[in-house]
């Protein structure tokens, strides 16, 4: 085992286009201006030189990124070598041919810079949106990343069929993708046997981290190195990346006021949701705001600082922000999209590169 990054850890953004009520002013903007103004993020961090920006797909009146491959392929023809990802594509409840078509055209507006997460969604409303029972949770999961990972190995495609969708018969799927295979992730939110898939299959994972300390996610990430070892993958050409929220800003003070508002209500809504009792408190949020904390929420450096103590305790290779929690304006992300491509990443990358040469 080994905590060598395969290359220069990549720093980035990733968003579920947010477009709820700001509850601080009491505003909100519609799907169609968040979805133009998520254009507008991705051509900003593309010319910061930011590594990837990531939309997560979600089928809620509270977000806009219900098509995440067509937002990025408006995006695609105006950059140059921003990476372009879902963050997640919730694949159970969609067609492994239509996402590896989707995300195969977005590779070709972007000549190569396309990329697939595949997760199980912490979300459910795409299934009964779709027509999918909950009950088929995991096995349609399980089917169509089988599915989808023998698409982008094969231009013909022979499938055998199941309760859940028709066989195939030595059918081409196209267009193919420009990188031979398109670079597929696999998505948890810190489930075991998530990681134990992603090793034993050689997938990069990115793990969601939104509570507690990032270290706790140390024994999955083990989990996922023994995987892929006990599958004869090398181990050092994994790929690992983490998913949290935060947002950056010229002070701490400045960040925390836009961040903790949308963060107490996103967590009490969820909470009355799933049953989780507690109500998300300022002591919470300024606890997850330390060095060991969940939240990448402060100045430049102290967000820098989180992400290095991140690559030590995770081995990560790519970091993502997410800093659209409750419809924060437009103007302070763009300018935390701008302070982590100029401020933060060169922070990190100067660290690490020291911290590498004692070694």
């Amino acid at each position: 085992m080994t905590d060598k990054p395969v290359v220069d850890l990549e720093i980035g953004i990733s968003t579920f286009l947010e477009a709820s009520t700001n509850p601080v002013t009491g505003e909100r903007i519609s799907h169609t201006e968040r979805i133009r103004r998520s254009v507008e993020e991705i051509v900003l961090a593309d010319q910061v030189g930011l590594d990837v920006y990531g939309i997560g797909e979600h089928h809620r009146y509270e977000y806009a990124s219900s098509a995440p491959a067509v937002i990025l392929a408006a995006a695609a023809a105006q950059t140059k070598h921003i990476r372009l990802t879902s963050a997640v594509t919730v694949l159970s409840s969609d067609d492994p041919v239509r996402v590896y078509q989707q995300f195969a055209t977005l590779d070709a507006i972007s000549n190569g810079r396309a990329e697939i997460m595949a997760g199980r969604g912490s979300f459910i409303e795409s299934f009964p949106l779709f027509g999918y029972n909950l009950n088929d949770y995991d096995q349609l999961y399980e089917e169509n990343l089988e599915l989808l990972l023998a698409i982008r190995e094969s231009e013909k495609v022979s499938w055998r069929g199941s309760r859940h969708r028709a066989a195939i018969d030595n059918l081409g799927v196209y267009p193919r993708a420009v990188q031979e295979p398109l670079p597929v992730w696999i998505a948890t939110g810190g489930n075991a046997e998530s990681s134990v898939r992603a090793g034993r299959l050689g997938l990069p994972v990115a793990y969601a981290i939104i509570g507690g300390m990032p270290e706790r996610f140390a024994p999955l990430v083990e989990l996922y190195k023994r995987s892929a070892a006990k599958a004869g993958h090398d181990v050092n050409k994994l790929q690992i990346a983490t998913h949290s929220h935060g947002i950056v800003a010229d002070t701490a003070e400045k960040a925390a006021d836009l961040l903790f508002p949308g963060t107490q209500a996103m967590m009490n809504k969820l909470g009355r949701e799933r049953g989780w009792g507690a109500q998300y408190t300022r002591a919470t949020f300024d606890e997850d705001s330390k060095l060991r904390g969940c939240l990448y929420v402060g100045d430049p450096e102290h967000v820098a600082e989180k992400i290095v103590l991140l690559h030590r305790n995770l081995g990560v290779t790519r970091f993502f922000l997410h800093c659209d929690i409750g419809s924060i304006p437009h103007h302070d992300i763009m300018r935390s999209i701008e302070l982590l491509g100029t401020k933060v990443a060169p922070l990190v990358r100067k660290e690490l590169a020291r911290a590498e040469g004692k070694a």
